[in-house]
């Protein structure tokens, strides 16, 4: 009989706290030390300045405080607008593409999905020296900046071209990655996952931003995926590889099995077809020796042999189950079973179509004892070679639906339905904000009709503008977003045309709720009001919309924004006019009145009140001021 072992620790109540800050705070504890100016930065303190580097083992670079700060800094004055004209199914849709600023988004964001998203995928610049990057303004010395050249300003200077002749290439590369990753964090669920494509430029320092932001014990694997066959020859050997980083947020989270390609169950019951696999444990590292209760013998009935040869066992000797049989490797030497004797006696029963262990005679006379094997999933491995994960397929897809040409290296569908599968369950949100050519849209609804899932997704792009030399500029595009726009309605299309056939296809969401990056609505939010520049004679105004609203809004632009800073709403929730109330009056979620008339009068308020089933809050043009 085994006993536990006895601890040799004593319950230490300190090492517990820093075991507990590491799971709020995973990048203040390093090597079981707590950084003290780490901790203090999360909690929104900084100091002045940071040339100095510690004896403590991070990964620093020009810029890293003030990414650090950038992080941790609210968005001010800035809203999501909602563009009705260029969504598709609006009414019914729970699916959302957002363009603008990634880290703009993800901040306000923050309170609809907060700990909302089951999933991220990400397909960032991998900084090749070519590509653009976001330009974050980071304030940065002339000590540790001596060397700025080749920036290229792109849409408002947001975009450069962070060349490899720059002297802040990996800094600026890493400054742009850190806040959007840190604040991503926040929207993951407790037990969410992220997975990212990189490749060789900058793979070892995300592994080391991403291990200080979701805690190093949380990362899951590197795996290595071959992106093309040919290679890229003009180095000495070819390139044919990139990678995707996968870390969840704590380890709570349990991943998904995916299909194996070629399993076969060449055995049938009455329950469905199965394989055989044997319950002798093959590990030359256990035995009898070292788990003495897993050694038993069971017993084998040799006259109730059926077509297969299989036949009935017991873990009781009798006349009928008369040959024993023990876990004897080929050699004759003591192994052990896989299973216990409560787990064997659980699992067998008398019915031989039924039972799930069996034996069978091997040629040589003795007897084997098996498990029905019944699974056709296995654990994703880390290395992904088929060809429906290569770029090559990514592109062919985008030919079918008429966009060729339009992206150089757009990802394939199954690259990211794979890790959809291996990261989420049949309703959660998926989130990519780097979607580029919206294959990960257009993975979630392929998956979505393959499995009758009801899976969300939202898609987060820069416009970036399309070179007017390309292949997309000369088809009508402007920017990427009307490609990736349309990439998704035409898939969405497609999807459901080639399944049209299929049950419930009508349900299936292809449709997305569109919004825009802006400034607020909504004076009292404006910097101008924080700032306290409201004139006299502008507070003295009669017309509430002057007072209350920024020039050009809309009601429906500030029902959004309102809803926005509510909680636990989601920006697809249904928005609502209630025409019987006023002409201003809306409700969204079915939850949250608000009322834009600039004379509330006491039937109105009577009206409000009426409504059934109650909703949780009201809010007027005359409360906004008291909003947060």
């Amino acid at each position: 009989m085994e006993f536990p072992k006895v601890q040799k620790e004593i319950f230490n109540p300190i090492s517990e706290n820093v075991k507990k800050l590491a799971q709020v705070f995973p990048s203040v504890v390093k090597d079981g030390q707590v950084d003290f100016e780490a901790l203090k930065a999360e909690l929104g303190q900084f100091e002045t300045a940071s040339e100095k580097l510690s004896e403590r083992y991070e990964l620093g670079w020009a810029g890293k405080e003030d990414a650090k700060r950038l992080a941790n800094t609210d968005i001010v004055g800035r809203t999501l607008k909602y563009i009705p004209e260029d969504s598709k199914n609006p009414d019914t849709t729970e699916n959302l593409y957002i363009e603008g600023d990634n880290l703009e988004v993800l901040k306000l964001l923050r309170n609809s999905y907060y700990n909302k998203i089951k999933m991220i995928y990400i397909d960032p610049p991998y900084n090749t020296g070519n590509d653009f990057i976001y330009r974050d303004n980071f304030a940065v010395s002339q000590k540790e900046n001596a060397v700025s050249e080749g920036e290229i300003d792109q849409t408002g200077e947001r975009l450069i071209v962070n060349q490899k002749s720059n002297g802040r290439y990996h800094s600026n590369w890493l400054s742009m990655m850190y806040p959007r990753l840190k604040v991503a964090k926040d929207l993951l669920t407790e037990d969410g996952v992220i997975f990212i494509s990189i490749d060789d430029n900058e793979v070892d320092d995300l592994r080391r931003i991403c291990s200080e932001i979701f805690g190093e014990e949380n990362f899951i694997a590197q795996i290595c995926i071959q992106a093309n066959k040919g290679g890229q020859d003009y180095k000495d050997i070819a390139k044919t590889h990139e990678y995707i980083l996968c870390y969840v947020k704590s380890q709570e989270t349990v991943l998904n099995e995916i299909e194996k390609s070629d399993v076969i169950l060449p055995y049938k019951d009455s329950i469905g077809n199965f394989e055989i696999r044997e319950l002798r444990n093959r590990n030359p590292k256990f035995g009898r020796f070292n788990r003495p209760n897993l050694y038993y013998p069971i017993y084998v009935d040799p006259n109730t042999a059926d077509s297969n040869g299989f036949c009935k066992i017991s873990l009781i000797p009798s006349d009928d189950f008369s040959i024993e049989v023990f876990p004897l490797n080929s050699e004759g030497a003591e192994s052990c079973w896989r299973w216990s004797k409560d787990l064997v006696k659980k699992k067998n029963t008398e019915n031989i179509d039924t039972t799930c262990v069996l034996a069978k005679q091997r040629r040589d006379g003795g007897w084997n004892i098996y498990e029905k094997y019944r699974k056709t999933t296995q654990k994703a491995k880390t290395i992904w070679d088929e060809s429906s994960v290569r770029t090559e397929q990514g592109t062919i897809e985008l030919k079918k639906l008429n966009l060729k040409g339009m992206f150089d290296h757009p990802k394939p569908i199954e690259l990211i339905k794979r890790c959809i599968i291996i990261g989420t369950s049949e309703d959660d949100i998926i989130l990519d904000f780097f979607t580029g050519s919206a294959t990960t849209a257009h993975a979630v609804m392929q998956l979505n009709v393959e499995d009758g899932g009801n899976r969300k997704f939202i898609m987060v792009q820069l416009p970036e503008p399309c070179d007017e030399k390309s292949e997309a500029y000369k088809a009508g595009f402007k920017n990427i977003c009307e490609i990736g726009k349309e990439r998704i309605r035409r898939a969405g299309e497609k999807i459901k045309e080639e399944n049209k056939d299929k049950e419930g296809i009508e349900n299936l969401d292809i449709g997305f709720k569109v919004f825009r990056v802006a400034d607020t609505n909504i004076r009292w939010f404006s910097e101008a009001i924080k700032s306290e520049n409201m004139t006299l004679e502008e507070s003295m105004m009669s017309d509430k919309d002057r007072l209350d609203f920024n020039p050009g809004f809309t009601d429906i632009d500030v029902v959004y924004e309102i809803l926005l800073r509510h909680r636990d709403i989601p920006l697809s929730a249904k928005v609502e006019k209630l025409s019987e109330i006023g002409d201003r009056t809306y409700i969204f979620a079915d939850t949250v009145v608000v009322c834009l008339e600039e004379n509330v009068t006491e039937s109105i308020i009577d009206k409000i009140a009426a409504i059934e089933p109650m909703p949780m809050k009201k809010s007027s043009a005359t409360a906004l001021s008291a909003m947060t």
